[in-house]
């Protein structure tokens, strides 16, 4: 249901992606981080008002992962073609999120729909992807050099995301290999 409150906060989340790359792309980096950390908020706070209120939908669910991808796929291309962000990170990062899009769509398409449970190692890679973002916007908005911790940063999120999508696509071969099909189907 899309009117639940929790929902319209993400809906909001969304409509704040065009806005963030307007931002950057216009060279207001202070602005695009004030905005990254104004969706950041809102992912929590929806979060915790679905728990708060009952007001978990099988919609929101959705939602809410597809908000945090738009806003971070869309952040991570937009600064690497300002040239804040090397395209090797971008790639990792969006292939990653459309290998685990299209084993969704292909299990659906299968009759062997697979369960969405994020893995602990996707968690710590949204972490790192949302901090390197975070570090970027944030250095470039209030101009100050970060030095080694961009690198850092960088090949912490690029590990962490290689080694989620291996994970997930282990699970996923697991998931295919099995002899379940989804109940009623």
């Amino acid at each position: 249901m899309l009117q639940t409150l929790p929902n319209l906060i993400t809906v909001g989340r969304i409509v704040l992606v065009p806005v963030v790359i307007w931002a950057i792309t216009s060279g207001n980096m202070l602005l695009a981080f004030w905005l990254f950390v104004a969706a950041g908020i809102s992912d929590a706070v929806d979060g915790f008002l679905a728990k708060k209120l009952n007001a978990q939908t099988e919609f929101g669910a959705y939602l809410d992962p597809l908000a945090d991808k738009a806003l971070l796929m869309s952040i991570y291309i937009t600064l690497s073609i300002e040239g804040l962000l090397p395209r090797w990170i971008v790639i990792a990062v969006v292939s990653r999120d459309i290998m685990i899009m299209g084993a969704v769509i292909l299990s659906w398409i299968m009759n062997k729909p697979v369960e969405i449970r994020p893995l602990i190692v996707s968690k710590l890679n949204t972490a790192a992807q949302i901090a390197l973002a975070a570090l970027v916007l944030g250095s470039s908005g209030f101009k100050f050099d970060v030095g080694y911790a961009k690198d850092v940063a960088l090949v912490l999120a690029g590990g962490l995301t290689i080694v989620s999508a291996a994970a997930y696509l282990v699970e996923w071969m697991k998931h295919i290999a099995s002899d379940t099909v989804e109940p009623g189907r």
